[in-house]
C-alpha cells in the first residue's frame, strides 16, 4: 500500500517555527546575523487580487526595498510589517515620481510589416509582399542583427519612467475626487463606473499617462 507524505498545508512546517521555543532561537539568531552581516534589507511582498473585481487569482510578488541608515532599524521595521496589509498611501505620496513595470500587449507571431513597418514590395512580387527583399550582403555570410525579421510582438517586459502621482485615494472616501477648485463631494468613480472594470471601492492611486 502507499502512504501519502504530502503536508496538508503550505508552509506548516515554518508557522511551527515561529511557534516554538527553540524555533524562536534560531530566528532570533537569524536575524542577529542578518543585521550584523546584511547591507541591503528588502521586505516581499504579494498584492491582493481579491479586493478587485478581476478574473484574476493569483497575487503578484515584489520585494520592495528599505531605505535607511542603519542595518538594525531596517530589520526591525520589516519585522514588524511582516503578514501585515499596508495600503499605497504608506509606499506613495503626491507628486511623487515613479516608475511602472509591466508586460505589454501580446499580439502573437507577427510579420516584418507588422513589427517594424517596413514598405510594401510592389504588386506581382514572387512569394508575396509582405517582406525584406534582401536581408543582407553575400558576405558576411550571416544574417545581421539589425535586419529586420518576423517573430514575437507584444507581450514584452517594459519599464516606463517618471509617473507623476496625482492622487492617492483612501478606501471609502467619499470626496476622493475633489480639488481645491472643486469643492463638490465627490467619489473618485464616474456615474455609471469605469468601462469594463465597474466601481473603485479599494485605496486608489492616480497616475499621469498610461500603465500598459
Amino acid at each position: 500500500s502507499m502512504v501519502s507524505t504530502q503536508s496538508t498545508g503550505a508552509h506548516t512546517r515554518n508557522a511551527q517555527k515561529w511557534a516554538d521555543e527553540d524555533g524562536m532561537k534560531s530566528i532570533e539568531a537569524d536575524f542577529a546575523k542578518m543585521a550584523k552581516y546584511c547591507t541591503v534589507v528588502r521586505v516581499r511582498c504579494h498584492t491582493q487580487p481579491k479586493l478587485l473585481k478581476l478574473q484574476e487569482k493569483k497575487a503578484h510578488f515584489m520585494e520592495v526595498q528599505i531605505n535607511g541608515v542603519e542595518i538594525a532599524d531596517k530589520i526591525t521595521l520589516a519585522r514588524s510589517l511582516l503578514e501585515k496589509p499596508f495600503s499605497v498611501k504608506d509606499l506613495f505620496s503626491v507628486n511623487e515620481m515613479i516608475d511602472i513595470i509591466g508586460v505589454t500587449r501580446g499580439h502573437g507571431f507577427k510579420c516584418v510589416t507588422y513589427r517594424w513597418g517596413t514598405m510594401k514590395l510592389p504588386r506581382k512580387t514572387h512569394k508575396g509582399r509582405r517582406k525584406v527583399a534582401c536581408i543582407g550582403a553575400w558576405h558576411p555570410s550571416k544574417v545581421c542583427w539589425s535586419v529586420p525579421s518576423a517573430g514575437q510582438f507584444g507581450y514584452h517586459l517594459r519599464t516606463e519612467v517618471n509617473k507623476k502621482v496625482y492622487r492617492v485615494g483612501a478606501k471609502g472616501d467619499a470626496k476622493s475626487a475633489s480639488t481645491p477648485f472643486d469643492l463638490t463631494d465627490k467619489a473618485f468613480t464616474p456615474m455609471g463606473g469605469f468601462h469594463l472594470y465597474g466601481l473603485v471601492n479599494e485605496d486608489l492611486l492616480m497616475l499621469k499617462g498610461c500603465v500598459m
